[in-house]
């Protein structure tokens, strides 16, 4: 005869290393992200001239969020939370977040990077000073090349049809990235996950590469999830942003905090 009996709890030792932190991420939202707005607005009156590239965010109340984004306003912001073992995400981040559906993309896009394909409009001066700082730092580099924006730092710059300019911080990634050159369909199985780019481009595919073949772009991740550096006329244009723009943070181990 079979007795049913409840059995205790079953105890072990896990087969897996277990983090010791976990990485948490999210749009600005809540109490942290108007904390985090109300610092930004102080900084870009008082540090950067009140730059009219970066008066691109505001709170909306209706969703508990912060809205808006370009590599300008997603620099600085990284600027900010740094501190707190926080800091914007990657390309590969967000592939990260696609893949888990950690936080609901469609319907917006995200900056993440920029992409160099040559010294040549758009974005021409930014473009050549730039490239300046990848040679000097890392010597000779084949372009075109992906630059995240969480290895970025922001300057004023009065030479600068933004009033603002990019270095390249000690840690910046400097990915050469020839398929970005180019148009496409990829699927997200075709993803690099250390780099957050597309292995290979095809006719068909669930989603599309967006390119341009010259000058200096931000790189998004669009409302269909597709990716974008030059494709619609706000690339081509830094400092624009919209209402659909969100910036997208990540903590724990990813973001290299202890």
């Amino acid at each position: 005869m079979q007795i049913q009996v409840k059995l205790p709890k079953f105890t072990g030792k896990p087969l897996i290393e277990i983090p010791e932190t976990i990485p948490v991420v999210n749009f600005l939202t809540g109490d942290f992200g108007k904390a985090v707005l109300e610092e930004y607005q102080a900084r870009v009156k008082a540090d950067y001239e009140n730059a009219r590239a970066l008066n691109v965010l505001s709170y909306y109340k209706g969703n508990d969020v912060v809205i808006g984004s370009n590599p300008f306003a997603v620099v600085l912001i990284n600027k900010i939370v740094q501190p707190e073992g926080i800091r914007v995400a990657t390309p590969a981040d967000l592939e990260r977040v696609i893949a888990t559906n950690a936080l609901p993309l469609r319907g917006q896009y995200e900056d993440s990077a920029l992409v160099l394909r040559s010294e040549d409009n758009p974005n021409e001066y930014l473009a050549k000073d730039l490239n300046a700082q990848v040679k000097a730092k890392r010597g000779k580099v084949n372009l075109p090349v992906m630059i995240p924006l969480a290895g970025l730092e922001l300057r004023t710059d009065g030479n600068s049809p933004y009033g603002l300019a990019f270095n390249l911080g000690e840690s910046a990634e400097v990915i050469y990235a020839p398929i970005l050159n180019r148009d496409g369909r990829f699927n997200s199985s075709d993803i690099d996950l250390k780099t957050g780019i597309p292995k290979e481009l095809r006719t068909e595919g669930e989603r599309g590469n967006y390119s341009i073949k010259s000058g200096l772009s931000n790189s998004i991740v669009g409302r269909y999830l597709d990716l974008d550096s030059g494709d619609w006329r706000r690339n081509d244009i830094l400092g624009n942003s919209s209402r659909n723009g969100r910036v997208v943070l990540i903590s724990g181990e990813a973001s290299g905090a202890a």
